[in-house]
C-alpha cells in the first residue's frame, strides 16, 4: 500500500492542482468506470468540506481516496457524506474504511448529535451498514445506477 495521508480542506483552500485531481478522480470512477453520464459539478462542492487521502511519495498531488461532506440544508436536511471513492489501485487495502470512519467522525464533530444521510449505490449497502447506516428509502435509479437513501442516527 502506498504511503498516504488524509486532509480535510474547504473548497476555497484547494489548490488548482488539488481541485483538478479531485475532479479527475471523480470522473474516472463515477463516469468512466461506472459508465454513468451525469452532471458531477452539481454546485455543492463550494459549500462542502473535502476529505482527501493523498499519496505521500509524489511531487504531484495524487489522490487515492475521497469524500465530501455537504452541510445540512444544502442537499438534505441533515449533513450528507457523498462522492465517496477509492482509486482502483488501493481498493481492498482498508483505505476506504478509514476514509468513512474519518468522514463520520468529522461530521459528528461539526454537527453534534445530527443524523447523517447518504445516497448509496445499492451494491454498497452492506459496506455502509458496517458504519451503522440503515436503508430508509426504496431503491431508485440515479444516473442509471440503483441507489438507496441511508441514514445514520447520531450517537447519543
Amino acid at each position: 500500500m502506498p504511503k498516504h495521508h488524509f486532509s480535510w480542506t474547504a473548497f476555497d483552500q484547494l489548490s488548482l492542482d488539488e481541485l483538478y485531481e479531485i475532479l479527475r478522480a471523480r470522473q474516472e470512477v463515477f463516469a468512466v468506470e461506472q459508465t454513468s453520464i451525469y452532471q458531477d459539478a452539481d454546485g455543492k462542492d463550494q459549500d462542502a468540506m473535502h476529505l482527501i487521502c493523498w499519496e505521500s511519495n509524489t511531487d504531484v498531488p495524487t489522490l487515492l481516496a475521497y469524500l465530501r461532506l455537504v452541510p445540512p440544508g444544502k442537499k438534505y436536511a441533515e449533513p450528507s457524506i457523498g462522492r465517496v471513492l477509492t482509486r482502483d489501485s488501493v481498493r481492498g487495502t482498508g483505505i476506504g474504511k478509514d476514509l468513512m470512519r474519518r468522514g463520520i467522525k468529522y461530521t459528528l464533530e461539526a454537527f453534534p448529535r445530527s443524523p447523517i444521510r447518504i445516497s448509496a449505490q445499492l451494491y454498497l449497502k452492506r459496506f455502509y451498514e458496517a458504519f451503522d447506516f440503515a436503508q430508509v428509502s426504496e431503491v431508485y435509479d440515479e444516473d442509471g445506477i440503483p441507489h438507496i437513501e441511508m441514514l445514520r442516527i447520531a450517537d447519543s
